[in-house]
């Protein structure tokens, strides 16, 4: 305890990327919780409703794919949205194997509250929105590397 720790060791926790990378993911999806808890969202509700008030309507196949999650884990998400009176689910008239996800007008209008959750999350944060900007850029490109690595094994 209270050891200075040991950089030049391969295995230091504090060297693993994906140390640093779990505990910021928590701890920012943390400053995001009591924002998003007052309009009745979870963290992965909201990213479900940035997309949908980005692109909506859309197949689940296709909000499955912009949010980068297998329709295993989007079905309860969009279930929850749906009782809470925020999104429909629908078979798509053009395509009946297909389920399109629509706004209702209640998740269409908490657009308007969402819309000041990115400002109070820098302000929470205390960082200089460069500084963010430039963080998302290298995440963005560590999720391109990810995806374009060979399969592990």
């Amino acid at each position: 305890m209270g050891e200075v720790p040991d950089t030049a060791d391969p295995l230091a926790l504090e060297r693993q990327v994906c140390f640093a990378l779990s505990v910021a993911s928590r701890s920012v999806v943390a400053v995001y919780r009591p924002l998003l808890e007052p309009m009745g969202l979870t963290h992965p509700q909201y990213l479900v409703m940035l997309a949908l008030w980005q692109h909506a309507p859309l197949s689940v196949k296709d909000l499955s794919g912009l949010l980068q999650l297998d329709p295993g884990t989007l079905s309860p998400l969009l279930k929850r949205l749906e009782t809470t009176g925020y999104v429909r689910r629908q078979r798509d008239p053009g395509d009946e194997r297909a389920l399109a996800v629509t706004l209702t007008d209640a998740g269409a209008g908490l657009r308007a509250r969402a819309e000041k959750v990115p400002a109070a999350v820098v302000e929470r944060l205390g960082m200089d929105l460069d500084e963010l900007q430039r963080l998302h850029e290298s995440l963005t490109r560590v999720i391109a590397a990810v995806r374009s690595a060979p399969p592990a094994g």
